[in-house]
């Protein structure tokens, strides 16, 4: 080296790499929020094209169940493990493992040669969503200094609101464009180009990351997991298909019993090796403990009313495919608006309160909803749900972004991928109860035998009747959300970010430094 190289430790070269550490992370951010986006579409894009599934592919009414509910089993039972995995042999590795095999299964969807094959094919897709979705926020968590993470939830909830609605509306489009006339086959294959994006992508700008100490698979902790949740998502999932029969209920009794056995034997498993499937220290964390439990219930809320809504307008107003997905834009835009605003601008100033905002914004919405329904019947318009949606719409992007930031923010990092997948699979459970409940709000409201012109109004009627039920649902949330902390740990600047930064590093809980 001569005297006129510049050192490689000179403040220039530090402050390249630092610029070039920093793009990678940013790239790598928008890889896994891109995936996060083709899991969410893919979860609702199917429902709108079922008619044309069944038309083409001669699927009885018991195979179209089971596209929809053996993708949400398989997702759902697998979620937990997958997000373990992560911690124990790399999240990056589990991302591209899950995004591979996501991909793959797609294919096999869109080039399904029957309807048994279709079923196989969204069983395993459903599987290998439980693989990458957890190392999302895994990543995430691992990835970004505990101060920036408000700024890249508020992301994480946009992309949840556009997900939402984006699904219903690009199925509708795909479906009526037939394009080369393959019918429903491109709501699968789209996946495909976005999925080899991903994965080449993927592996230059995702770092790997993992547990700092080495922990073991929990096989007998997987058994009971996927055992329990089964036992409680089948019947709630197929319950209203099958009339509700006695054996059912017996299972989602039974499960119980199986989660208890799962906390005593998770108990004994820490204490003896330390590598519990589920860590259950997690939940003396307040900030975990509460923000389960209202992503569950809010899970609920939007079971009951992302289905309603959809036959509401479909069958009950006899609205096309291609309205009744354009009507959601407004709602989708203000989720994401929202999602933005709420951390990085309100949550910092105002911290659990914004979320208690949410919460009642959303209720005002779901009864405007109600009164606009009642007022105009079978006559309203698209644009006149616009106001009540975008009301809701704001109050879901009060919530949805800073609810997993405040969630995450004492979890240590060690036990990132476990937490992660606690908050996926309680959101599942709380989207399958709202499922269920929706045979007692909704069809409950609806008589067996209708004329033509009964259906409409019958239909309105029953949606109205559903959204009382989601605004009480709302208000408890309001409710559980005085357990949230105050402000979250991590809205901190300067020396204090640094602080728990650190402390991250070591694999540390992170300090809560505001009250």
């Amino acid at each position: 080296m001569t005297s006129t190289d510049t050192p490689l430790s000179s403040p220039a070269a530090e402050a390249a790499a630092a610029d070039t550490a920093d793009r990678r992370r940013w790239l790598a951010l928008a890889i896994v929020m891109t995936a996060a986006f083709m899991d969410l579409v893919d979860v609702t894009i199917v429902n709108i094209a079922i008619p044309s599934i069944q038309r083409d592919a001669g699927a009885s009414f018991s195979q179209i169940q089971w596209i929809t509910a053996g993708y949400a089993l398989a997702f759902a039972a697998g979620l937990i493990t997958g997000g373990r995995l992560g911690d124990i042999h790399g999240r990056k590795r589990l991302f591209l493992i899950g995004v591979g095999g996501f991909t793959i299964a797609s294919a096999l969807c869109g080039f399904a040669a029957n309807p048994e094959m279709l079923v196989a094919s969204r069983i395993l897709q459903g599987g290998m969503a439980a693989m990458m979705v957890p190392q999302v926020l895994s990543i995430v968590h691992a990835t970004f200094p505990a101060h920036e993470r408000g700024k890249v939830f508020g992301m994480f909830g946009a992309v949840v609101g556009l997900g939402a609605v984006s699904g219903p509306l690009l199925g509708a489009l795909l479906t009526q464009w037939n394009l080369f006339g393959l019918e429903w086959r491109p709501i699968f294959l789209i996946n495909l180009p976005v999925g080899v994006a991903a994965l080449i992508l993927g592996r230059k700008f995702i770092t790997e990351s993992k547990a700092p100490k080495a922990l073991k698979l929990d096989l007998v902790g997987v058994a009971l997991v996927t055992l329990g949740l089964l036992m409680l998502l089948y019947p709630l999932t197929r319950g209203r298909e099958l009339g509700w029969p006695l054996w059912g209920y017996v299972s989602m009794a039974g499960a119980l019993g199986v989660f208890a056995a799962l906390v005593a034997y998770e108990r004994r498993k820490a204490a003896r090796d330390g590598s519990p499937l589920v860590e259950l220290s997690l939940f003396k964390v307040k900030s975990f403990a509460a923000g389960i439990a209202v992503q569950t219930v809010f899970g609920i809320a939007l079971g009951i009313f992302f289905l309603v809504w959809t036959m509401y307008m479909q069958i009950g107003l006899g609205w096309s495919l291609l309205r009744a997905g354009l009507t959601g834009v407004p709602f989708s835009i203000a989720v994401s608006a929202a999602a933005g605003m709420s951390v990085q601008l309100l949550v910092p100033r105002f911290g659990r309160k914004v979320l208690q905002a949410g919460a009642l914004i959303m209720a005002v919405g779901v009864l405007l909803y109600i009164w606009e329904s009642d007022r105009y019947g079978m006559d309203i318009a698209s644009w006149q749900m616009a106001l009540p949606l975008v009301v809701m719409g704001a109050g879901m992007g009060f919530i949805v972004a800073p609810l997993t930031d405040a969630v995450l923010s004492e979890v240590p990092r060690e036990h990132a991928g476990s937490a992660s997948g606690l908050i996926n699979t309680v959101q599942q459970m709380g989207n399958a109860l709202g499922l269920g409940l929706v045979s007692v709000v909704f069809f409950g409201q609806i008589g067996d035998r209708l004329t033509r012109d009964q259906v409409g109004p019958a239909f309105v009627n029953a949606f109205q009747y559903a959204l009382v039920w989601v605004a009480a649902v709302m208000a408890a949330i309001f409710l559980l959300m005085f357990a949230l902390p105050k402000r979250p740990a991590q809205h901190v600047e300067g020396g204090e970010a640094e602080a728990v930064t650190s402390a991250e590093e070591e694999g540390e809980k992170e300090p809560e430094l505001v009250s």
